[in-house]
């Protein structure tokens, strides 16, 4: 049986073929198996299960937020306006350290309602409880990209007995090509500056061994650069390097400050970039120099971040500021163009996951799409649908959201999760978390 998507306006992210003014668009189960400007033969339209009306709408690729902590939603809007470093070790640090796995797996369920709210249908995660995570990612059909997040202050450790390893190659063994393929893991250590260097190369050496990727926040702040010189005279990219970290494929999160040399390393090994612009505004940790990652042939992803540093999961909010803040701040009206912001969430976003099959809408792709409600004044009059996305989009367009050729959202309603019941209970555990000891 098929779902045929009939006269829409198609941002297909394929240069063959890159937009259809009035388009269609047949899906059969979890595969595209045609996208052009003609419609299905009648054969096929007999077959179909479902036909979907795209008069003043616009289908896009899935949204791929590149680095998350969804776990994070009950600290959303607590301890605001501070220093990464106080933020970090003296307020959320300790916090987390109540987290339950029951917090989690209501925690998990919020993040998931507002990405797939505003367009996201895959999201790499790095938090802890991430079983929980996992189970509620199969529940719910999003497509998720996971890794237990690892910290090492000690030199005196055994990856044998440690319980953080313990428990990520638990979520290797019972979940990575789980929910028919939906889910991957990879191992997450979690910076140069929370893990010393010996636990950093076994960590690297383990994720070799079992043939995954690795998840870790890299120079985010000016702080994290002096340190990690001071203390072992390079950069963090460089230590990273010399460990054998970066031989695994890699999502380094942030990337802010980066040297010359830093790109030409991460462009050498592979290493894919994930642009945080809002959390990176927010901790006033700077801005990512994204058009010379780009000029390096570096692969630029995009995340939200935890909505403890951002407030919110809305992809094309940071779409829109990948391609605004780098014209403002290195004084170039080129920058990042509309078409490179929207390639960061899209085809960028599942080259750095490693997911050939996602980011665009073509024959033999995965049915993972968005459809955005055009009928808004911010749109009116359309012209260019990347520019009109790209700079008037709000993630509260979004009308339809698929994975697998399954919708999960649709104009206002889930189609696996339970919001009014998820929006009690997490008022419920955040009132109760901020009060335990």
């Amino acid at each position: 049986m098929y779902t045929w998507i009939k006269d829409a306006v198609i941002i297909t992210m394929d240069p063959e073929q890159p937009i259809l003014n009035s388009g269609h668009l047949l899906i059969a189960d979890q595969e595209i198996i045609y996208v052009g400007s003609d419609a299905p033969t009648p054969q096929q339209q007999e077959h179909c299960q479902r036909v979907i009306d795209g008069r003043k709408r616009l289908v896009l690729p899935g949204l791929i937020n590149a680095h998350t902590h969804i776990g994070m939603a009950p600290f959303r809007n607590f301890a605001s306006d501070l220093p990464l470093d106080v933020w970090l070790f003296e307020k959320l640090f300790p916090m987390e350290d109540k987290l339950t796995a029951e917090d989690i797996h209501w925690a998990s369920q919020l993040s998931i309602a507002e990405m797939l709210r505003t367009g996201t249908t895959t999201f790499a995660d790095m938090y802890m409880f991430s079983g929980t995570t996992a189970d509620v990612v199969a529940d719910t059909g999003i497509r998720a990209d996971l890794s237990r997040g690892l910290q090492c202050f000690d030199d005196d450790f055994d990856l044998a007995t440690d319980r953080r390893i313990q428990e990520a190659v638990a979520l290797l063994d019972n979940y990575h090509g789980a929910a028919d393929g939906r889910i991957t893991v990879r191992l997450a250590p979690h910076a140069v500056y929370t893990c010393r260097p010996r636990y950093l190369q076994e960590v690297a050496a383990l994720a070799k061994e079992r043939g995954v990727g690795i998840h870790i926040h890299l120079s985010e702040t000016a702080k994290e650069n002096a340190d990690c010189q001071a203390a072992f005279g390079k950069s963090p990219t460089e230590h990273l390097a010399d460990l054998g970290v970066l031989r695994q494929p890699t999502l380094a999160a942030h990337g802010v400050h980066l040297a010359d040399s830093d790109r030409q390393l991460l462009r050498e090994f592979g290493t894919a970039v994930v642009h945080n612009p809002g959390s990176n505004l927010k901790l006033g940790s700077g801005v990512a120099h994204v058009p010379a990652l780009l000029a390096s042939d570096v692969t630029v992803a995009l995340g939200t971040d935890g909505v403890a540093s951002n407030n919110n999961m809305d992809m094309l909010q940071e779409v829109y500021l990948a391609a605004v803040l780098s014209k403002g701040v290195f004084q170039d009206s080129v920058g990042v163009t509309a078409h490179q912001a929207l390639e960061m969430a899209t085809v960028a976003g599942a080259k750095a996951l490693g997911f050939p099959d996602l980011g665009q809408l073509r024959a033999g792709m995965k049915a993972d799409l968005v459809m955005v409600d055009l009928d808004q004044p911010h749109y009116y009059p359309l012209q260019d649908p990347v520019a009109a996305l790209v700079y008037a989009g709000q993630g509260s367009d979004v009308a339809l959201t698929m994975v697998d050729g399954r919708v999960l959202y649709e104009n206002g309603d889930y189609t696996t999760l339970d919001i009014d019941r998820i929006q009690w209970e997490i008022e419920r555990l955040t009132e109760d978390l901020f009060q335990r000891r």
